[in-house]
């Protein structure tokens, strides 16, 4: 998901800025032939005419956020000088090695206790956001400032964790002198974000591009609880995240792809662990950017859709990966749910309930053709014209752009 905050009536200048999450997220984006892989960056990064910001909602794994800089400039120049054009929230907490490490444990323990894990990327995510409501986290404005008062809560911070996982392997001396080298690296770029995003919004008029992490259905509060991940990646997130006032926020566009996906375990009601799923994992090279595991796949689940709609009011659709449908004779969409023979006039919040829900589908003929090379609307063919329409008329939300490959000439814009 995608939102814009408005400022002012002047001539713009584009921010790009990040809300939610860590370096769990995984975004692969293609610009002059060359795939960028991003996990802690945003993704506008890559556009040397904006300013990009990662905001107090994100969590930050320093070593991650650094080595994913370093590999993605041995790829291509789109990433050179991005240290000059990003600033990061002096409120945003940290990841620190010890918060993965427990993530691991926390998975083995859950798969012991319970036989089933929740699939986290152990990024260390969770414990992070867990430090954070326990009101025990460090910021980075702790970071930057007095190493000497940081040091010794990081001790006692590590010293929790142990207490709690005897078995936790933790270097305590040999993380603070990493971190040390990297506050002298990070103190440049650090701001005071809310701050930064008042002047954003009221000074000169600027577009702000807000760039979603995780999936709506992911999110903490309204995903499928408990395989979510530890943030609002809803709309909310946004004010949360940032320090956005609501009245800011402007249209909200939802990312969706032509099929449904999901990484890790969790119900998935319109899955295909057949031909189809494989079909549909193979031609849309569907592996998670983060962990490398393959993405499950099956078809288009709009119940769910319509329900991330509901959370977010989209403005309009991004729909993507069209052009992975190009083969397929005919095309289902699952329209309803059905639990115990009786609909479901909702999404459930209870997964034991989801488990067990019949998905109704309408089928639509497929259009046996590449889609790749089309540049406008009325160049694809009319099934996939006809499956747009229909995508626009369960939801009740326009359709504004198509994907019909991975570089950016490949999106085409419908208005």
């Amino acid at each position: 998901m995608w939102s814009e905050a408005t400022s002012g009536l002047a001539r713009p200048r584009l921010r790009k800025v990040r809300r939610l999450g860590g370096n769990n997220a995984g975004h692969t984006v293609v610009v002059d032939s060359v795939e960028y892989d991003f996990h802690l960056l945003p993704s506008g990064v890559l556009n040397k005419k904006a300013i990009s910001f990662i905001g107090n909602g994100v969590v930050v794994h320093l070593p991650g956020l650094f080595g994913e800089a370093e590999s993605n400039l041995k790829k291509g120049k789109g990433l050179q000088g991005w240290e000059d054009r990003l600033k990061i929230s002096d409120r945003a907490h940290i990841v620190f090695n010890f918060h993965q490490a427990v993530d691991g444990i926390q998975e083995q323990q859950r798969q012991q206790q319970e036989g089933q894990n929740l699939g986290t990327t152990k990024k260390g995510i969770g414990p992070a956001y867990s430090s954070k409501a326990a009101r025990n986290g460090l910021r980075i404005c702790d970071l930057v400032s007095d190493f000497k008062v940081f040091e010794d809560k990081f001790r006692m911070l590590a010293e929790h964790f142990l207490g709690m996982y005897p078995n936790l392997n933790v270097d305590i001396e040999g993380e603070l002198q990493q971190l040390k080298v990297y506050a002298e690296r990070l103190r440049p770029l650090v701001t005071d974000g809310v701050y930064f995003m008042h002047k954003a919004l009221t000074g000169t008029s600027k577009k702000i591009l807000v760039e979603g992490a995780n999936a709506a259905l992911l999110d903490i509060d309204f995903g499928t609880y408990p395989f979510v991940t530890s943030s609002n990646c809803t709309v909310g997130g946004v004010c949360t995240g940032l320090g956005v006032p609501p009245s800011h926020v402007g249209r909200v566009y939802g990312v969706v792809k032509a099929y449904t996906t999901r990484v890790g375990v969790g119900a998935f009601p319109t899955e295909q662990d057949n031909e189809t799923g494989a079909l549909l994992q193979s031609r849309g090279h569907e592996v998670g950017v983060t962990t490398g595991r393959k993405r499950r796949c099956g078809w288009l689940d709009l119940i769910l859709v319509r329900y991330a709609h509901m959370v977010n009011g989209f403005s309009a659709i991004a729909l993507t990966k069209l052009d992975i449908l190009d083969t397929l004779a005919e095309i289902k969409v699952g329209v309803a749910y059905r639990v115990d023979g009786e609909p479901l006039p909702s999404f459930p919040a209870n997964m034991d309930v989801l488990t067990r829900v019949t998905v109704e589908y309408e089928t639509l003929p497929g259009w046996r053709r590449s889609t790749e090379a089309a540049r406008g609307f009325a160049e694809l063919p009319s099934q996939a014209q006809n499956y747009i329409r229909f995508i626009e008329d369960f939801l009740r939300v326009p359709v504004k752009w198509v994907g019909v490959g991975k570089s950016r000439e490949s999106v085409i814009k419908l208005f």
